[in-house]
């Protein structure tokens, strides 16, 4: 027998003990994985408590005791919590040789002391356990398992006993990443216990941004009215106020998006190498520019909308009322100034282009997206039409101020209109990136990232600076 027909031989064998798959429990993952793995050709048999209760288990499957049904397969999924392992003593028996895929997590972090991947060899010590599916919901599985959940993420000791399991997932659907070990397994645990973990930066900026901008602007035009001219336009607040936070904090958020970036090329140029590690924060900085971003497109959205509603209020109506009338009763009549509409005409247009292009960002972002373009394509919108977006934004704030900071009357208890503070951030951005593209600082740049490296600094920015021992092999 040559060597192909052994391997046609072994994927046969192979292929007729995944025919047969293994579930121990009933609830609503082993129900929805059941499901998967019979649309996908395994014959399923459930191990359960109480056999005769089989009602709510899908078409085609068969239940029995825990011990008949682990004899029927080789490879069982333990669908059941920690606290439930006990009974798998007894079968330790009939389970040696077995693979055991754990799926279970824990309701919060720390609540053992090994993860249960390695309690449950500890228990079955004959068996080889994988940890597996852990991270896929019941829905997931259901839904065909669309997006982000389409990923399998696997640890286990030996390779053939997770092979079995690629070859399952990838059967149903799904991607499978390999991280390792066994030891592996409490950081697979904790991964659904996370809420958001790249999001709380970018919320907490988001709300000290809003919280700060709608004092700062309170103070000027609400409470500064009451205090002085005695005047109640508290009203304000629910549109005015809004649509007058809304854009600062969109367009300084987006800013924030391209400041690491900026600080990263200087920091490499003072380093001269690119192979010295970033300050920590910094690097958790860099990590949440998406969210950043998306949080930024959100809050122009909100101010695209209350832009768009601002015709229809009753304030608005009454005040052009009130200066039409005006002008009847002096029988004055409203000239036309050529270069108030220039102004108005392209502050419009600024800021309709700079939020066509992004939406375009957020659009890039989207991971069905991001993953048709190569890698020049995603940088360059990014990066390029990323700084176009933040400089065509900033020229329709300019632009929307124009000359008020001229005007003493804009400075209101000495603080300066709302819209100045959301420059601050943005020009900063675009002056740094202005110094990064000019061709003598954009060269040796370039150098650095290519691996050039200053020589005086080589020795000590290849080592730790803590140790002394080398970053990179």
């Amino acid at each position: 027998m040559n060597s192909d027909s052994v391997a046609m031989t072994e994927l046969h064998g192979k292929m007729q003990e995944q025919e047969t798959v293994c579930i121990f429990g009933t609830g609503d993952f082993g129900r929805s994985l059941g499901l998967r793995l019979l649309q996908s050709g395994y014959n399923v048999v459930y191990g359960s408590r109480d056999p005769k209760n089989s009602l709510l288990l899908p078409k085609g499957s068969k239940v029995m005791a825990h011990a008949a049904a682990a004899c029927e397969a080789h490879v069982i999924f333990v669908a059941v919590q920690r606290e439930h392992y006990g009974f798998l003593k007894s079968l330790a028996s009939t389970l040696a040789g077995k693979v055991l895929i754990d799926v279970s997590n824990n309701l919060r972090r720390g609540l053992y002391p090994e993860s249960n991947a390695e309690y449950l060899s500890s228990l079955v010590p004959g068996a080889t356990v994988v940890k597996a599916f852990n991270t896929i919901s019941a829905w997931a599985l259901q839904s065909g398992g669309l997006d982000a959940n389409r990923q399998v993420l696997i640890c286990g000791d030996r390779a053939d006993a997770k092979q079995q399991v690629v070859d399952i997932a990838q059967s149903l659907g799904f991607t499978v990443l390999d991280r390792g070990s066994l030891r592996a397994a409490a950081e697979l645990e904790d991964l659904p216990l996370q809420l958001f973990p790249l999001w709380r930066l970018p919320f907490c900026i988001a709300f000290c941004l809003t919280a700060f901008i709608f004092f700062y602007a309170l103070t000027r035009d609400v409470i500064y009215e009451r205090v002085t001219n005695g005047k109640d336009n508290a009203f304000r607040i629910m549109i005015s106020l809004a649509n007058r936070v809304f854009p600062i904090v969109s367009l300084v958020m987006l800013a924030l998006c391209y400041l690491p970036g900026a600080l990263a090329g200087f920091l490499q140029l003072y380093n001269g190498t690119k192979y010295r590690r970033f300050p920590d924060w910094l690097d958790r900085w860099m990590l949440c520019r998406k969210q950043l971003g998306l949080l930024a497109l959100a809050f122009g959205f909100l101010h695209v909308l209350y832009t768009l509603v601002i015709p229809i209020r009753y304030y608005v109506r009454y005040r052009i009322n009130v200066y039409v009338i005006s002008l009847v009763k002096d029988n004055k009549t409203y000239e036309f100034d050529n270069t108030v509409a220039w102004r108005h005409d392209a502050y419009i247009s600024m800021g309709i282009l700079g939020f066509g292009l992004f939406v375009l960002l957020g659009i890039t972002s989207l991971p069905s997206v991001s993953n048709s373009l190569n890698w020049r394509e995603f940088s360059f919108v990014q990066s390029k039409l990323g700084y176009m977006t933040l400089l065509l934004c900033t020229a329709h704030t300019f632009l929307y101020g124009w000359d008020k900071f001229l005007r003493t009357s804009s400075y209101r208890w000495w603080m300066p209109p709302s819209y100045m503070l959301s420059l601050v951030v943005p020009c900063v951005v675009l002056i740094l990136k202005l110094i990064l593209i000019m061709p003598c600082v954009d060269r040796k740049v370039t150098r650095i990232r290519q691996g050039w490296e200053r020589q005086s600094k080589t020795s000590s920015n290849c080592s730790d600076t803590k140790t002394n021992q080398p970053l990179m092999a």
